[in-house]
């Protein structure tokens, strides 16, 4: 061992290494797990031990931190403590951790048939900037933070796509123990998150006249050269749905929405994928196909058919 270094030592040096080459979005996400829930507990050990570990998981899933959350601390921990051992400034301690196994479905939300018409039809009929990054939402299945990143330069009418390159996101900094929060333009979340997605014909009716006298440069939602920022147009759009009588549903909704759709339509998965940017194929399968009994009873049915 070069000499053995506490937790806290090793992150400062960590910090500066893994600054290089990540994102600052997902810089700021790894220095608020650690100044929030490692730190505290761990900071000042020379070494980590499994036991403490698993206790310190039920805990924080006792203060009722979701077990995505308490996995994504454990991420970060595991590569301090890689870098740790790998600078031999700590000993190899494997971490086999457990966690309860969970027994509630995760139901997505999404908007009615009836109520994903209703909201079309009404911003066809009160246009606005900020009205029409609803109608895209529900069109492209878009993300929030891709929404109000979009510019008049990433709609092209003449071949029918939008093109989604950025994000906007709020972040939260921590500079010499100072937090403070920005907000930053940055390229998507994942690289398949850089994609094409054709525009039905009814948008496109839309945007051609509009597309024709905008400045290019100036972002979607505003018409301006500067952009909102998600936090705001969720208010926005809750106060809209507010508006329109339709019951609470968050801004993702309509994302889950779009993709629902997709799914009913009995579009392959594969494309539905492409469509929302996600970075492989499961993570579309685990949140939208769940066969009702309708399908379940069409499978049985085709299979005893096979055995005739």
């Amino acid at each position: 061992m070069k000499g053995q270094k506490t937790i806290s030592e090793i992150v400062d040096l960590w910090k500066e290494d893994k600054k290089q080459y990540v994102k600052k979005s997902s810089y700021s996400a790894y220095m608020l797990l650690m100044e929030n829930h490692l730190l505290p507990v761990f900071g000042h050990k020379y070494k980590i031990e499994e036991p403490e570990v698993q206790n310190f998981v039920f805990q924080k899933l006792d203060q009722g931190l979701s077990q995505k959350t308490v996995k994504d601390i454990l991420i970060v921990l595991k590569m301090v403590l890689k870098f740790g051992v790998k600078n031999k400034w700590l000993e190899h301690q494997p971490l086999d951790i457990q966690f309860p196994t969970t027994r509630e479905k995760h139901n997505v939300e999404v908007l009615s048939r009836a109520n994903q018409k209703k909201i079309m039809q009404y911003i066809q009929e009160h246009f606005t900037f900020r009205n029409l990054g609803v109608y895209i939402c529900l069109c492209s299945g878009m993300r929030i933070g891709e929404i109000c990143a979009l510019t008049w330069s990433d709609i092209d009418t003449d071949n029918g796509v939008i093109n989604v390159k950025r994000t906007i996101q709020r972040i939260y900094t921590i500079d010499e123990g100072i937090h403070k929060t920005e907000i930053i333009l940055d390229t998507p979340k994942t690289k398949n998150s850089i994609r094409e997605i054709p525009m039905n014909k009814d948008l496109l009716r839309m945007l051609k006249p509009i597309k024709k006298i905008v400045n290019n440069s100036f972002f979607v939602l505003t018409n301006e050269e500067k952009p909102t920022e998600p936090r705001t147009y969720r208010t926005y759009y809750k106060n809209l749905m507010k508006e329109m009588g339709m019951p609470e549903l968050k801004f993702h909704g309509l994302r889950h929405s779009f993709a629902t759709r997709c799914i009913e339509s009995n579009c392959d998965y594969k494309t539905v994928s492409v469509l929302l940017g996600h970075s492989n194929i499961s993570t579309t399968l685990n949140l939208y196909v769940h066969p009702n009994l309708e399908q379940k009873k069409k499978a049985i049915d085709q299979m005893f058919r096979s055995l005739k």
